[in-house]
C-alpha cells in the first residue's frame, strides 16, 4: 500500500465517524449548529418582550438560509461524485434536515427548500452513476 492511498483509508474512516475532516466537517458542524438551535431560539422568544419576538425569528430564519446556501457552496466546489472526499454525498443530502426546524417556526421557504435540496443531491447522484454505468458499455435491459 503506499502513502496515497494509506492517506485516502484515513480520510474515509475519518468521514465515516466523528465529524471528519474538511468539507464533511463544515457541513456536518453547519447541520448540528444551525438544526437543533431552534430549541434555544424557542426559549430566547419566551422570555424577549413581545415586540423583539419577530427579530428573533427572523435572524433564526435567516440563520436557516445561510445554512442551506453553505451546503449549496460545498455543492458548488464539488459537483461531481467522483471529485467528492468519502461521504460527502451522504452529507449534502443531510441538508434536508432543516425541514424539521422549518416546519416548527411555519418558515416555508426552509420547508420547500430543504427537502428540496435533498432530492436535487439525490438526482445528481443517480444521474452520476447512470452515465459512468453508460460510458463503460452498460445499456438499460442487458442485465
Amino acid at each position: 500500500m503506499d502513502l496515497h492511498s494509506a492517506h485516502r483509508i484515513l480520510e474515509a474512516e475519518a468521514a465515516r465517524t466523528g465529524l471528519g475532516t474538511g468539507p464533511n466537517r463544515r457541513l456536518r458542524l453547519t447541520l448540528f449548529i444551525g438544526m437543533p438551535l431552534f430549541l434555544p431560539v424557542l426559549g430566547l422568544m419566551i422570555v424577549v418582550p413581545k415586540p423583539v419576538m419577530p427579530v428573533v425569528l427572523h435572524v433564526y430564519e435567516a440563520g436557516i438560509i445561510g445554512c442551506l446556501l453553505h451546503y449549496v457552496w460545498v455543492f458548488a466546489k464539488y459537483p461531481r461524485y467522483a471529485d467528492r472526499p468519502p461521504y460527502l454525498t451522504r452529507d449534502l443530502a443531510m441538508g434536508g434536515g432543516f425541514y424539521l426546524p422549518s416546519l416548527f417556526f411555519g418558515f416555508w421557504p426552509g420547508m420547500i427548500a430543504a427537502p428540496a435540496w435533498s432530492v436535487f443531491v439525490g438526482v445528481t447522484y443517480a444521474v452520476e452513476v447512470w452515465r459512468g454505468r453508460r460510458e463503460h458499455g452498460w445499456e438499460p435491459g442487458a442485465d
